[in-house]
């Protein structure tokens, strides 16, 4: 990497505030924190973040009303006022907390640069979900002219975590929109990406609340010649989850010498213990508590 993607990334540790203040950027400048008018800020058109947790945003809001804002966001000069880099949770909640200013850290950086940052603060404190990190890096991959091993790099993640990611951009909308909501993860995201229906596959995992391992063995069931719809093979991936619940049921109930009894559907689900005696009941309460029987 260039060493003014090194200086980039020396700016970034100042801002997070890995390194003292007044730092110096790659030009040997030093930093100083000055208040902004809120007004005058525009929000960064490569910002890589489009989900905002309303109720994360309505208590960042409510802190800042006590305690103001605690660490400054970073922003460059544009024509008319300034446009962030990174900060941008923070600025909405100071909106909504009522702020007229805040305090800010103004930087020379180009279009390039400032995309590089925006990305890099949000991947580093893990503010991404997979699709906003996919189209993060598919921004400078494509915008700016990286590679995936400079990518890599620059977010300080391994080639293999870029390239997966990158290939979720191939996924349905739909799909796309229920890996953002949560509704599936990444693991299961990468399951049905090669699959004849990805929607349909993707629906039954999300309804049937099928775990990473039981998705692939769908979704290999369900290839083109396999013989098998998705209704059909989810019926029998069904089954090889039942004989698997009904094996883990055995193996507790060998350890705790009691009736183990487990529940599965959906996102979640429950084990039953079925005690006799006070005595086996105050079993349970020790194994849980961690306490020796």
């Amino acid at each position: 990497m260039s060493e003014q993607k090194k200086g980039l990334g020396r700016g970034l540790s100042a801002l997070l505030g890995d390194a003292p203040r007044p730092a110096e950027d790659a030009q040997g400048r030093r930093d100083s924190v000055r208040e902004v008018d809120i007004a005058q800020i525009r929000p960064n058109p490569a910002q890589p973040r489009q989900h905002f947790d309303e109720e994360s945003l309505a208590e960042l809001a409510e802190s800042i009303r006590q305690h103001g804002v605690l660490q400054p966001i970073l922003l460059r000069p544009v024509e008319g006022g300034y446009e962030l880099i990174a900060g941008e949770r923070r600025w909405r909640a100071s909106q909504r907390a009522q702020l007229h200013t805040i305090p800010a850290l103004v930087r020379e950086h180009d279009d390039s640069s400032s995309a590089e940052l925006a990305l890099i603060e949000n991947v580093q404190r893990a503010d991404l979900n997979a699709i906003e990190e996919a189209e993060g890096y598919q921004t400078l991959i494509g915008r700016f002219g990286h590679t995936q091993d400079n990518v890599a790099k620059l977010v300080g993640k391994s080639r293999s975590h870029v390239a997966n990611l990158l290939r979720l951009l191939g996924l349905p909308d739909s799909v796309r929109q229920m890996l953002m909501r949560g509704d599936i993860s990444m693991g299961h995201a990468r399951a049905v990406l090669t699959a004849e229906e990805p929607e349909a596959l993707a629906a039954e995992i999300a309804d049937k609340g099928l775990s990473v391992r039981q998705a692939e063995e769908l979704a290999k069931l369900v290839k083109p010649g396999a013989g098998y719809d998705i209704a059909r093979a989810s019926a029998r991936n069904a089954r090889t989850v039942d004989t698997d619940l009904a094996a883990l049921e055995r193996q507790l109930s060998d350890m705790l010498g009691l009736k183990v009894q487990v529940k599965h559907g959906g996102k979640g689900g429950t084990v039953n213990l079925t005690y006799s005696s006070l005595d086996q009941l105050d079993m349970i309460c020790q194994r849980l508590s961690g306490e020796p029987i």
